[in-house]
């Protein structure tokens, strides 16, 4: 610990601490960081510091310098009570629309053009001497003290860039350039615009409002950063500057805390992809972000993409066309499936097919534990299935729990014939729905001539069930000669299921004939 003669308080150093991890400086383990070694090589203030590295990176010491410099003083305009209107007035020249860090920018430029001395067009132009510029600087409400404190501040901070050899930049920075760079220093000071009151957000919940006295010649944008913020009755934000929001992922992603949303398979882009949202001090910087989630949770991405792409791509269509055509196999397995499916239509039982996560189970053990997306499949799969043909094809013996025993084309023929025509018959086992059971699509010229008696017989794979149903609704008295029913209507089926028997008049006139 350092021998302090008076220590401070715990909340200084913790709030010492939190604005070095704002500027990059120091860790989530408060060690010290690359950028906060060169920080602690400049004596100045960590934020004046940090915006001086950054501006350094980005072509932009020159201006920073006159700005940073600017904000270590009071501000050099002044306005006397007396005679505000008129100051305000003087002071319009300097105004920007869009930030009062290039205000500061148009005073310096000001200072430095209106004392003359320079040459223009070949001549010397004429220097005021230090009497009447000063007298130019009271005539526009500048005081003459800042002004040379001012100066003073910058040629320190320009005596600190030359001592580390830093050059200034030749061409003069963008306004992107400039706010970045002084933006790294002041994330603590960002806000947006309330979306129904006129007030600023800004971190960790709290609210501002633009300073009366800015001197903006517009209302500054829905994202700004602030030079300070100062309460008095309210909070004010000073030295106010519209920012882009995607701006603070340059200088501040080691603040962001990002949330991964909502991961799912997307059929267009052939990978797990989620919608990130990402938030700084509370405040959201973007939402809805589409991101290739396998690059965040690759494990995760990897389950995600073997159930909804691989073992969802047996039920519905979760595939690109031509992914399909590179991968044989996806298109095999799901007409095996159906094959599987319709097995348990006719047979009207639930538990042939096996369940989604048997087959999961499949898939996981097939794949290398680094496929995630479509892209890395068709890359492993066009190798692999040279030497494994049958690579990721399912078989009839792991698709079903046990055999559908009974099921036979002659059972549940695919079509049955109709008033001498052949139609179409589809089986489906769903209570409830309009089409469960036995459909038989008959053409609209064959219609007057289907007769009602074959209807009743439906298919030789129903009789049975069909026989038990009509043996329950009996009486008691005759029904009791047939218990137990099930095997009494297995027994019926069969005998009326022989050729000669088949459809041969109405259902219920020949069950009539065999139980008297």
């Amino acid at each position: 610990e350092f021998p302090f003669l008076e220590a401070p308080s715990r909340r200084a150093i913790t709030d010492g601490y939190q604005l070095l991890q704002e500027l990059g400086a120091v860790d989530e383990a408060n060690e010290l960081t690359k950028l906060g070694g060169e920080l602690a090589k400049l004596p100045l203030d960590p934020r004046v510091g940090r915006m001086i590295l950054e501006a350094r990176e980005r072509q932009a010491l020159d201006e920073v310098l006159v700005i940073a410099s600017a904000l270590s003083v009071q501000d050099v305009r002044e306005r006397p009570m007396e005679a505000q209107a008129q100051a305000d007035q003087a002071h319009v020249k300097f105004d920007d629309e869009k930030s009062e860090f290039t205000s500061y920018l148009k005073l310096w430029q000001w200072l430095e053009t209106s004392r003359g001395g320079k040459p223009k067009d070949g001549h010397a132009e004429h220097k005021l001497s230090n009497r009447q510029y000063e007298a130019l600087l009271r005539q526009n409400y500048i005081s003459v003290r800042r002004v040379r404190e001012w100066r003073d501040i910058h040629s320190q901070l320009h005596t600190v860039v030359a001592e580390h050899g830093w050059k200034l930049n030749t061409l003069p920075a963008t306004y992107e350039q400039l706010h970045l760079s002084m933006l790294s220093g002041l994330l603590g000071n960002i806000g947006c615009k309330h979306e129904t009151e006129d007030v600023y957000v800004g971190a960790r919940g709290i609210k501002f409002h633009r300073h009366p006295g800015a001197h903006l010649s517009k209302k500054p944008g829905r994202w700004i950063v602030c030079a300070e913020l100062v309460e008095t009755a309210r909070l004010f934000g000073r030295g106010i500057a519209a920012i882009e929001p995607q701006w603070l992922e340059q200088v501040g992603a080691h603040l962001l805390k990002k949330q991964m949303l909502d991961p799912h398979w997307e059929k267009k882009a052939a990978e797990v992809v989620a919608l990130e949202r990402a938030t700084l001090y509370g405040l959201v910087i973007y939402n809805q972000r589409r991101v290739n989630y396998g690059r965040v949770d690759p494990a995760g991405a990897r389950e995600i993409f073997i159930r909804e792409a691989l073992v969802g791509a047996l039920h519905d269509d979760t595939w690109p066309a031509e992914s399909v055509s590179r991968l044989p196999f996806l298109g095999a397995n799901r007409k095996l499936i159906a094959q599987v499916q319709e097995l348990e239509h006719k047979s009207r039982r639930q538990d042939v097919l096996v369940d989604d996560e048997l087959i999961y189970a499949f898939y996981d053990s097939q794949l290398p534990a680094d496929i995630c997306s479509g892209r890395e499949l068709e890359r492993w799969y066009r190798h692999t299935v040279r030497e494994q043909p049958q690579l990721l094809r399912l078989t009839r013996e792991e698709l079903m729990r046990h055999e559908a025993a009974g099921i036979t084309t002659q059972a549940f023929p695919k079509v049955i014939k109709l008033g001498g025509v052949d139609c179409a018959a589809t089986y489906l086992h769903e209570p409830g729905d309009p089409k469960d059971g036995l459909t038989v699509t008959v053409p609209l010229f064959v219609l007057n001539q289907v007769q009602e008696d074959r209807c009743e017989w439906l298919v030789p794979g129903m009789l049975k069930d069909k026989i038990q149903a009509l043996l329950k609704s009996l009486p008691q008295k005759p029904r009791a000669r047939l218990v137990p029913l099930p095997e009494s209507a297995e027994k019926l089926a069969a005998l009326l299921s022989t050729p000669e028997r088949w459809a041969q008049g109405a259902l219920t006139d020949a069950l009539l004939t065999e139980v008297r």
